[in-house]
């Protein structure tokens, strides 16, 4: 990734990000004003809050609570 290219030859999916990244911490007198960069790029990389956000949606389904709904009752034969 560091050369920017994917497996395939194209650009990476996260190499614009990590452009603009690099481009903020370039110009920026205090590294602190480029967190939101940073974290997009992170974000990019590892996809922690994609999966956790996912994590919880599947948790709560199973627990029954979203939209307010019981979990359903199993049939009996």
């Amino acid at each position: 990734m560091s050369s920017g290219f994917g497996i395939g030859g194209k650009p990476g999916r996260c190499y614009p990000i990590w452009m603009d990244f690099s481009a903020c911490m370039s110009e920026a007198d205090d590294p602190k004003q480029c967190k939101d960069f940073r974290d997009d790029y992170l974000e990019c990389l590892h996809h922690r809050k994609e999966f956790a956000r996912l994590n919880a949606v599947y948790r709560s389904e199973i627990r029954g609570d979203h939209l307010g709904q019981d979990q359903p009752q199993q049939q009996q034969q």
